[in-house]
């Protein structure tokens, strides 16, 4: 990364996403599941909706099993670099850290997209109070909670 050439305040390195160990337990539920789904489509002749969750329960399994990228995170004066991608301040409401020590550690950046409101980008080892520093500079800070998607995530463990 070109950090001069970028005016980068704040750089770190991290996973794209946590790693969640699952026991074979998880995925004898998430089979049983799947199986039920797939034999109501079938009983009730729908092979659209049996063929689409086999698909869900394949690419689910290759999702899963695969080992996350190290991407890098950024801070500049125009935003905040993930990756190859760049949220630019100009495009943002506001930033919330959701940081648990032992479990999720992530900026959420509340965007002024209407499709994808939220961009959660991983602390991991970082320093949460310097990054809310950092970004305190730029756009204001606002509480959120964290959504019905965060939450089916997380009971789910993916």
């Amino acid at each position: 990364m070109e950090e001069e050439n970028r005016g980068v305040v704040l750089h770190w390195r991290a996973p794209e996403h946590e790693i969640n160990v699952k026991g074979r337990k998880w995925y004898l539920y998430i089979l049983l599941l799947l199986a039920a789904i797939v034999a109501f489509a079938v009983y009730t002749d729908s092979p659209v909706m049996a063929i689409t969750f086999i698909m869900i329960g394949v690419v689910g399994y290759i999702f899963i099993g695969k080992e996350p990228r190290i991407l890098d995170y950024a801070v500049t004066h125009e935003g905040v670099i993930a990756g190859r991608e760049i949220y630019e301040f100009d495009n943002m409401h506001s930033f919330w850290i959701f940081y648990e020590p032992e479990g999720v550690k992530v900026i959420s950046l509340h965007m002024q997209n209407k499709l994808i409101p939220f961009i959660h980008i991983p602390v991991h080892d970082e320093d949460p109070v310097r990054i809310r520093e950092v970004l305190m500079e730029y756009i204001p800070e606002e509480k959120q909670e964290p959504s019905l998607v965060d939450t089916f995530e997380r009971l789910l463990g993916i």
